[in-house]
């Protein structure tokens, strides 16, 4: 009897034993996935060519929005910058009034290209100058890929945006 209390207690103590093991691993995989992501977006900023995609938006006149249903998107290449973006909020002049706007859509060689590494993440500066407005673009990336685009124009209010960024789609003709 006393050999059968002492084989339960070895056997709890290994299933204990084998179930601490089993954590400490899970957390190596989540480390080594998030090491994995820091070198994926560190490889996108220094090739500076990615594109941002938005999740929500959070402007000077409405509370936070949600777009993961409406197509949107802002591509980042040295030499070319596409914008695709919704604006919910107030424009001043140089727009059209009633439906001929069409949000924050342009494209321009950037004026001003700046990557700096900050502590938790990186910092990109981008200055367009669009058809009919001029576009002051910053954009904070955090190590993980997270990421929030403020963009400031001549003729509309400060809008911020808030998603990740990724590489580039090939667009299909």
């Amino acid at each position: 009897m006393k050999t059968y209390k002492i084989a339960i207690v070895f056997l709890l103590c290994f299933n204990v034993l084998i179930g601490f093991s089993q954590e400490q691993t899970r957390r190596q995989l989540r480390n080594e996935k998030r090491v994995e992501k820091q070198k994926e977006v560190e490889k996108l900023i220094n090739a500076k060519e990615f594109q941002f995609v938005a999740r929500n938006l959070n402007s000077q006149t409405f509370q936070m929005i949600d777009l993961s249903i409406i197509p949107n998107f802002i591509q980042f290449k040295p030499d070319f910058i596409k914008s695709e973006m919704p604006f919910f909020g107030r424009g001043f002049s140089g727009l059209g009034y009633g439906g001929s706007d069409t949000g924050l859509k342009f494209e321009g060689k950037p004026e001003k290209f700046i990557v700096k590494k900050k502590k938790k993440g990186y910092q990109i500066d981008v200055e367009v100058k669009g058809q009919q407005d001029f576009f002051n673009i910053t954009l904070s990336v955090l190590f993980e890929g997270s990421s929030t685009l403020t963009i400031i124009s001549n003729n509309r209010e400060s809008i911020s945006y808030f998603g990740e960024i990724s590489p580039l789609e090939e667009e299909k003709k």
